[in-house]
C-alpha cells in the first residue's frame, strides 16, 4: 500500500520514527495484497484511498456497486492496515515513554521525590495500605481475535527489535525507515548503515511473513466464546505481565521509596490483579458453578507453572555453601520437616546439595508446588507441609531462605533476585488473578423470598415488604444464630443457582485457598436491604459467622445508575449504622469496598451528569467512613470508552477528590483496552506505573482540598447547572418516542451478537425490546459505529451554555482552569468529539433512516455543534486538538482509510435490509463483508464499545 504520510506538525515531537515504521508496514501490506489477492485490488485499495480524501459521494457511489467478494477484500485491506498502524503507535507510545524515563525520570521517581513534602504518619498509613488491582472482565469491546492479537505482538516485537539495532548503529530515528547505505561505505556510520540494511532485510522477511500470516487469519470469531476462553484470554495476558512488566515495576517502586527514605511494610501488596470472568453472573446465564470451578482451575494451572518458573530461576543461583556462608538454624529445621515430608524428592538432590541448603529448600519448594498442581487435578484434600494452600505458605518458605541470607552475608541475594521473586508472586499469588464474583440484587431478594415465606413467620410475604422492613428483618437474621433452612435449600432452580454462588466459594476456599475471592459485587444495589440480602446467603454457606468472628469476603454494593449514585451516602450510612453489619465489616479490617458504575449511569443520564454524581458520589461516601471509622476502597466500573466513562486512568486518579484514595483502589479492564495497555511489555509497564504512581502521589498528598472552601462550593454550584442543564437536553433526546426506531435503523447494532465478542449477551435477561434493556456496551458500539458518539458528548453544549446563560460565564474558564476534575472531564470530551464526523454520519441517516426520523439527527446535530462550540470556548482552541497537532493529524490520516469502510458498511447495511423486507433468504457473503466492516471500523477508531 502506498506509503502513509504523517507530517510533524509539532516540532517539539519528532515522529518521524513512526512515519516511517507506518511506511515500511504500509509497503509491506501492498506487496502481502499483491502475492494473495494480485496487483488489481491493491490498484482499487489506492483508487478508493485517494478518492475518499476529496469526494466522499463519488466515493459512497464506487462502493455501493462493488460486489460482495471484492468489498470483502477492500474492507480486510483497510482494517488491517489499521491494525498495523495501531501496533506502530503502541511501539511509538513505548519508546516515548522510554525516552521521556531517560530524559526527566520515570514517574515513580517523580512520585517519590514528592513525598519527601507527604506529612509522615499520613505517608506511612498510605504505605502500609498501598493496594493497586487492575480487574480483568470479559465485557465484550475487544473485536480482535486472540490470533489477529498475537501476530500484531509479533510485529511490534520485531518493529522494537530493529529500533534497538538502529540505536546500537548510532542511527537517528529520522532515517530509520529503509537505510540505504552507500555502495562502497567508507565510514564507519555507513558501516553501520550497511551492516544494518542486511538484517533489516532479515526483519522485512519476517515481518512479511507475519503481515501473511495476518492476511490469511480469519478476523470474524465462528462461534461465540465461552466463559473458559475468556479466561484464557485474560491469562494470557497476566501470564505475560508476571514475566517482565510487573517484576520491573515493583522493583523500581521499592528502590525509589528507598531512596527517599521510606519503605513499603512487610506484607503489602502494591500490586495485584483482579477477574470478572468467570465469576460475574450478572445477566450471563453461561457462568455457572461449574464455570467459577473450571476458570479457577485454570488459572491456577498457570499460576503455578510461573511460579515453578521462578523458583527454577532461584534454584539455578541459590548455589550457596553452607560451609562457606551458613544459614539459620530456622531455614535448617524447616528443610529436616520437608525431607522428611517429602520423601520422593530425588535421592540425587540430598546428595548433590547436602551442602547448599538454600537451593535444597528451593528444590522442596519446587515439589510442594508440583504436588499443589497434582492435588488441584486430583480434587484431593491439601496435606500440610506437601503442598500449598494457597501463597501464603509458598511465601512464608521464600522470606525464610531471604531471612537466612540476610543474616549470613547474603543481603544483595535475598534482597536482590530473591525479593523480585517474592514481590513478583504475591502480585499473582498461584491464582493470578483474585476472583470478583457478581450477582443482580433481585437474584438474593428472590431465593430469600422463598427461605422466609416458607417460615412463616412474617405478617406478610417477603416480596411485599416495604425496603426498610425487610432491610431490619436482614439485619435481624444476619446476627441469629440459625439456619434459614434445611441442606439441600428448598428453593427453586433460580435460588439453587444464586445461593449454589456462595457454595462453591467455600468450597474453592477449601481447595484453592482464602486469596481466589475476596469481595461479592451486587449490582443494582438500591439499599442497605440489598447488601444484608447476600451477606445473609453468604451466612447461610458458611462464609459469614458473626458470633465465630468469621467473614471469609466482603460484600460489596455496585451503585450504576444516576439514583443510586446520589443516594451513595444513605445506603452506606444505613449499612455502618447496623450493629451487625458494622461488625462484619470489622472483621474484614474495617475496609469497606463500594464499586461505582460508569457505564450505565452515563447510558440513563448522559456523561455530565454521570461523571459528576460519581464525583459527588465519592465525597459523601468519604464522609461517611470517616464518620465510621473505616477505610473506603473504591471500585472503579470504568468503560473502555469515554461514552462508558473511560479515559486515561491516570489523569482519572489524579482527579478525585481529596481523601478518597486512601492507598487503595480497583480500577476495571476490559476489551481492547487490556490488549492496547498490556498487548507488549513496553505498555505494560508504562501503564502500570502511571497507575501506582498517580494512587501513590494522591493517596499521600491529596489530603486536603485544593480550593478553598468557597471557590469550591461556587464551581459545585455552577457544576450543578451544567449537569443539570445536560441532562435535560440528554434525557430530552433518549426519552423520544422515535428514539429507538433511529437507533437501530441509524446503526448497526443488530450485528453486534453476530460478532461472538463475548459469552455474554448484549440484553438483560426479560429486559424487552426497547433500548432500557440494551445493556451500555451495545448502547456505546452503535453510536461508535455510525460516528455520532452521542454517548460520549451528548448534553455538554447544553450544561455549559446553560452555565454561561445564568451569569457563570466568568466561573467556568476557572474552573477549567485550575479545578482537575472539570479539566479532565472537558478533556475526555473533546477526544470523543474528535472522533466524532457527522459528515458520515450523515451518510448513515440518509441512506438507512427513514425520512420522518431524520429530526432526530437534526437535534444531534445541533447539540454537537453547540457543544463544539462550547468546549473550544472554554479550551481557548480555534479547532479540536490544535495544541495536539500530531495527533489531529493522526486522526486525518486515519479517516482516508475509514471513510470507505463506512461507506461500505452502509451500502451492505441497505441491502441487507431490502433483502430481510422482501422475505429473500440472508446472504451469507453479504453478512460476512458486513461484519467485517463492524472490525475495520472499531480497529479505526480503537474503540468497539
Amino acid at each position: 500500500m502506498a506509503a502513509v504520510e504523517l507530517p510533524n506538525a509539532d516540532p517539539v515531537a519528532d515522529n518521524s520514527a513512526l512515519r516511517a515504521d507506518i511506511r515500511r508496514l504500509g509497503d509491506l501490506l501492498g506487496e502481502t495484497l499483491v502475492r494473495q489477492e494480485g496487483a488489481e485490488v491493491l490498484g482499487l485499495v489506492e483508487q478508493v484511498r485517494l478518492l475518499s480524501r476529496t469526494d466522499g459521494e463519488a466515493t459512497a457511489e464506487l462502493l455501493a456497486n462493488i460486489d460482495l467478494e471484492t468489498a470483502a477484500k477492500l474492507v480486510r485491506a483497510f482494517s488491517t492496515y489499521f491494525h498495523l498502524a495501531n501496533v506502530t503507535e503502541q511501539v511509538h507510545r513505548g519508546r516515548e515513554f522510554a525516552a521521556r524515563r531517560a530524559r526527566e525520570g520515570s514517574l515513580l521517581a517523580q512520585t517519590a521525590d514528592q513525598l519527601v513534602e507527604a506529612d509522615p504518619k499520613h505517608l506511612a498509613d498510605t504505605l502500609a495500605h498501598l493496594a493497586v488491582r487492575p480487574v480483568f472482565t470479559a465485557h465484550p469491546t475487544e473485536a480482535a481475535r486472540r490470533s489477529v492479537l498475537n501476530k500484531l505482538r509479533r510485529i511490534g516485537e520485531l518493529l522494537e527489535r530493529i529500533h534497538r539495532e538502529h540505536a546500537a548503529a548510532g542511527i537517528s530515528p529520522t532515517d530509520s525507515a529503509r537505510v540505504t547505505p552507500a555502495r562502497h561505505p567508507t565510514t564507519t556510520p555507513e558501516r553501520a548503515a550497511a551492516r544494518l540494511t542486511s538484517y533489516e532485510r532479515s526483519a522485512d522477511r519476517r515481518l512479511a511473513e507475519v503481515i501473511d500470516l495476518l492476511w490469511q487469519t480469519d478476523e470474524l470469531r465462528i462461534a461465540r466464546p465461552e466463559p473458559t476462553d475468556e479466561a484464557r484470554n485474560a491469562v494470557y495476558y497476566l501470564d505475560e505481565l508476571y514475566r517482565e512488566a510487573v517484576p520491573e515495576v515493583l522493583e523500581e517502586l521499592h528502590e525509589e521509596l528507598a531512596r527517599v527514605g521510606v519503605a513499603l511494610p512487610e506484607g503489602v501488596r502494591p500490586l495485584t490483579f483482579g477477574t470478572w470472568i468467570g465469576g460475574d453472573r450478572d445477566g450471563n446465564p453461561n457462568v455457572t458453578p461449574q464455570v467459577t470451578w473450571d476458570v479457577l482451575n485454570l488459572q491456577h494451572e498457570y499460576g503455578i507453572k510461573d511460579a515453578l518458573d521462578a523458583v527454577d530461576d532461584l534454584r539455578n543461583s541459590l548455589s550457596t555453601s553452607v560451609r562457606l556462608a551458613g544459614a539459620s538454624e530456622q531455614l535448617l529445621a524447616s528443610l529436616e520437616a520437608d525431607l522428611k515430608l517429602l520423601p520422593e524428592l530425588s535421592p540425587r538432590y540430598k546428595r548433590m546439595n547436602a551442602e547448599e541448603p538454600y537451593r535444597l529448600k528451593a528444590t522442596c519448594v519446587r515439589l510442594k508446588l508440583e504436588n499443589t498442581r497434582e492435588r488441584l487435578a486430583a480434587g484431593t484434600p491439601h496435606l500440610e507441609g506437601r503442598d500449598y494452600l494457597g501463597t501464603r505458605e509458598l511465601i512464608a518458605d521464600l522470606k525464610l531462605i531471604q531471612d537466612s541470607l540476610r543474616s549470613h552475608r547474603g543481603e544483595l541475594i535475598a534482597d536482590g533476585r530473591l525479593a523480585r521473586a517474592i514481590r513478583t508472586v504475591e502480585a499473582f499469588g498461584l491464582q493470578l488473578a483474585t476472583m470478583d464474583v457478581r450477582e443482580h440484587a433481585e437474584a438474593h431478594h428472590h431465593a430469600l423470598g422463598q427461605l422466609f415465606d416458607r417460615l412463616g413467620e412474617e405478617a406478610w410475604r417477603y416480596n411485599d415488604m416495604p425496603r426498610e422492613y425487610r432491610q431490619k428483618l436482614l439485619a435481624k437474621e444476619l446476627r441469629s444464630r440459625r439456619p434459614l433452612a434445611p441442606t439441600p435449600a428448598p428453593l427453586d432452580a433460580a435460588g439453587t443457582k444464586t445461593l449454589g454462588v456462595f457454595t462453591t466459594i467455600r468450597e474453592g476456599f477449601e481447595r484453592f485457598g482464602d486469596e481466589i475471592v475476596e469481595s461479592y459485587i451486587i449490582s443494582m444495589c438500591q439499599g442497605a436491604d440489598d447488601v444484608f440480602a447476600a451477606a445473609v446467603l453468604a451466612r447461610e454457606a458458611g462464609l459469614i459467622d458473626l458470633h465465630a468472628g468469621v467473614a471469609r469476603i466482603g460484600i460489596v454494593p455496585l451503585l450504576e445508575t444516576t439514583d443510586e449514585l446520589q443516594q451513595a451516602d444513605r445506603i452506606l450510612e444505613e449499612m455502618l449504622s447496623d450493629p451487625s453489619y458494622r461488625l462484619l465489616v470489622s472483621l474484614r479490617g474495617d475496609i469497606q469496598e463500594v464499586m461505582l458504575g460508569y457505564s450505565d449511569s452515563s447510558k440513563f443520564g448522559g456523561i455530565t451528569t454521570s461523571q459528576w454524581e460519581i464525583h459527588r458520589a465519592q465525597r459523601r461516601l468519604r464522609d461517611v467512613a470517616h464518620r465510621y471509622g473505616i477505610r473506603l476502597r473504591l471500585f472503579h466500573g470504568r468503560g473502555g470508552t469515554v461514552g462508558r466513562g473511560g479515559g486515561p486512568s491516570h489523569e482519572a486518579i489524579l482527579a478525585q477528590p481529596w481523601g478518597t484514595l486512601e492507598g487503595e483502589i480497583k480500577v476495571t479492564e476490559q476489551g481492547e483496552v487490556i490488549s492496547d495497555k498490556y498487548l507488549l511489555p513496553s505498555l505494560a509497564r508504562e501503564n502500570l506505573e502511571l497507575t501506582l504512581s498517580a494512587t501513590l502521589a494522591a493517596s499521600a498528598m491529596h489530603t486536603a482540598p485544593r480550593q478553598a472552601p468557597e471557590e469550591l462550593a461556587r464551581w459545585d454550584a455552577a457544576m450543578d447547572r451544567v449537569s443539570a442543564a445536560a441532562h435535560t437536553a440528554y434525557r430530552g433526546l433518549v426519552e423520544q418516542e422515535d428514539l429507538p426506531k433511529y437507533f437501530f435503523a441509524a446503526t448497526p447494532v443488530d450485528q453486534l451478537a453476530s460478532l461472538h465478542l463475548g459469552s455474554r449477551p448484549s440484553r438483560r435477561p426479560d429486559s424487552g425490546a426497547g433500548l432500557d434493556g440494551l445493556r451500555a456496551i451495545p448502547w456505546v458500539f452503535g453510536w461508535t459505529q455510525s460516528r455520532q458518539i452521542v454517548p460520549g458528548w451528548y448534553g455538554v453544549g447544553s450544561g455549559l451554555a446553560a452555565a454561561r446563560e445564568a451569569g457563570l460565564g466568568d466561573v467556568l474558564p476557572e474552573m477549567y482552569g485550575k479545578w482537575h476534575f472539570f479539566r479532565n472531564f472537558l478533556s475526555n470530551v473533546a477526544m470523543t468529539l474528535a472522533k466524532t464526523d457527522l459528515r458520515i454520519a450523515r451518510h448513515y441517516v440518509e441512506q438507512l433512516v427513514p425520512a420522518e426520523l431524520h429530526h432526530i439527527f437534526d437535534q444531534i446535530t445541533a447539540e454537537h455543534d453547540l457543544t463544539l462550540r462550547e468546549v473550544l470556548r472554554l479550551t481557548g482552541e480555534n479547532e479540536l486538538l490544535e495544541h495536539n497537532p500530531v495527533l489531529k493529524q493522526t486522526f486525518t490520516v486515519r479517516d482516508a482509510y475509514l471513510d470507505p469502510i463506512s461507506y461500505l458498511q452502509v451500502a451492505l447495511l441497505r441491502r441487507q435490509r431490502e433483502e430481510v423486507a422482501a422475505g429473500s433468504p440472508e446472504d451469507p457473503l453479504r453478512a460476512r463483508a458486513l461484519l467485517l466492516t463492524v472490525n475495520g471500523i472499531a480497529a479505526g477508531l480503537r474503540n468497539t464499545g
